[in-house]
């Protein structure tokens, strides 16, 4: 946070780092449940840098409000370690992948007359860059990758489909997601989601603003 620039616009990511540096305080019984709601519910209201400065000020964690965009939103913690799984096939039925596994350099996803699913939004990453081979032929696999990611998909259907609205560019620190493979007669989708902890605040953020406690429509899981 630049507290020499108070009237510097805050970011989604800015008032989230000192929400969590609240959470972390309130944790270690720094804060009772009344001031950390309080603080809480300021910080999602702030509008600027001036604004979030003073709720963190008096507490521990608050370098943790300076950190560079990547340590920001974890993503320094999510590479490295072993592939929990390195392969999915559906023949005629199903596979997921989803949740907290470790995605590895290369996921091979293969459908016959079945379905797959790959969530990376909250996966850890055997490197910064992985690919994801994605073969459906008379089936279809959905690939959800994490918003803040670059992805690269260079797939192809034959009387098929190999969804390449999704590739883009990403945020720094973020991990790169190739997708390739071939759809024959079947079909290949890739979307960009947030993970479900940030659309969350969102929901909050914008239930503050609003005055209700959600919004109408959405994502999907």
């Amino acid at each position: 946070m630049t507290e020499d620039l108070p009237e510097m616009r805050a970011s989604d990511a800015d008032r989230e780092r000192v929400a969590e540096v609240l959470r972390e305080a309130m944790a270690e019984g720094r804060l009772d449940m009344e001031e950390f709601q309080e603080r809480l519910d300021s910080a999602y209201a702030a509008r600027t840098q001036g604004e979030l400065a003073p709720l963190v000020r008096d507490l521990p964690q608050a370098a943790a409000a300076a950190e560079p965009a990547e340590g920001r939103r974890g993503w320094a913690g999510r590479f490295g370690g072993s592939a929990t799984s390195r392969s999915g096939v559906a023949v005629m039925g199903g596979f997921v992948r989803k949740g907290t596994w470790t995605a590895p350099r290369r996921f091979t996803g293969f459908a016959f007359w079945g379905g797959g699913e790959i969530d990376l939004r909250e996966a850890y990453f055997e490197d910064r860059e992985v690919e994801i081979r994605c073969f459906a032929i008379m089936g279809g696999i959905h690939v959800v990758v994490p918003d803040e990611a670059e992805v690269d998909v260079r797939g192809i259907g034959v009387m098929g489909g190999f969804d390449h609205r999704a590739a883009g560019r990403g945020e720094p620190g973020a991990p790169r997601v190739v997708v390739s493979g071939f759809a024959f007669w079947g079909g290949v989708g890739v979307e960009r989601k947030r993970q479900r902890t940030e659309r969350k605040r969102l929901e909050r953020e914008r239930g503050h603003g609003h005055g209700h406690g959600g919004r109408p429509g959405g994502e999907d899981d």
